[in-house]
């Protein structure tokens, strides 16, 4: 039968990041840094190493049938594919940015100015919802250098910590969408192949789920469970056993990453002891 064929970036930080989604999710397969495909040996799943700028167009060409690309790239691409699921990871913004030394009081500071960008699909939209006209200079690679060679007035591109801005004396003005690596597809696949995605994609929440979320073990006095078990309802709800010493409980419990400090806090004022944090490989609701 045939493999779900899956293309991913062939090098950088998203590659790196999907192929170890791919690991933790139990598929092994090998990857030497030229091949540009590869299938896994216990899962059926064909890997296409491509740019990720082509990955849009190989899924809707039915080349590829599904592909992990960023959402920026995606909405840039404008191709008719669908978002099947956020992964969490390759996290940046596409902003606009200008010298250090300019003074801006909003997006009004663009009106009849010139910016550089990759994504000029998406910063003419975002301008055309603010009604601002302004040149769009469409550069492939680093844009980064345009307004200190005088080429344009600000740019617009992808920003994760800011450093490149700052050390091209630049400054992050405006924030134009969040991106994150998605999972996107095209609507033929046969019944087969959706079965195999449907089983991928279980996969790949089972370790999305466990990187989300935290198993948590504490002690705690029993005139105090009723008060920590608000705190930490768990997947249904926690586990708790008696210890050996009279007047005390064990606690076991789920928590969510964002909640993780907060809540911990609120359970050591509650009473509770000897609390434990472990990771949790996978998780399955």
């Amino acid at each position: 039968m045939d493999s779900l064929k899956i293309a991913i970036q062939k090098s950088g930080r998203l590659s790196e990041d999907s192929l170890k989604l791919f690991k933790e999710c139990g598929i092994k397969f090998s990857n030497g840094a030229k091949k540009l495909k590869t299938i896994a040996s216990n899962f059926p799943l064909e890997f296409l190493f491509l740019r990720d700028d082509d990955i849009p167009g190989y899924v809707e060409d039915r080349v590829a049938d599904v592909g992990i690309v960023g959402r920026n790239v995606l909405l840039e691409s404008q191709k008719p594919v669908i978002e099947i699921l956020k992964l969490g990871f390759s996290r940046c913004r596409l902003s606009l940015a200008v010298s250090r030394d300019v003074d801006y009081s909003g997006i009004e500071y663009f009106q009849n100015k010139s910016i550089a960008t990759s994504y000029p699909f998406i910063l003419k939209n975002h301008l055309d919802d603010h009604n601002i006209k302004a040149e769009i200079h469409k550069i492939s690679g680093s844009v980064e250098i345009a307004p200190g060679i005088g080429l344009t007035d600000g740019i617009c591109d992808i920003v994760s910590s800011g450093s490149t801005l700052i050390s091209n004396g630049l400054k992050e003005v405006e924030v134009i969408m969040k991106s994150e690596a998605v999972l996107v597809g095209h609507d033929d696949l046969n019944d087969h192949k959706m079965k195999l995605l449907d089983r991928l994609v279980f996969r790949i929440n089972a370790v999305l789920e466990g990187r989300n979320n935290k198993y948590v073990l504490l002690n705690a006095p029993n005139d105090q469970i009723d008060e920590i078990v608000k705190i930490l309802p768990g997947m249904r709800s926690p586990t708790v056993l008696p210890l050996a010493e009279k007047g005390w409980s064990s606690i076991h419990s789920v928590i969510n990453e964002d909640e993780f400090w907060e809540n911990i806090e609120r359970i050591r004022e509650a009473g509770a002891e000897g609390i434990l944090v472990v990771p949790i490989e996978k998780m399955i609701r």
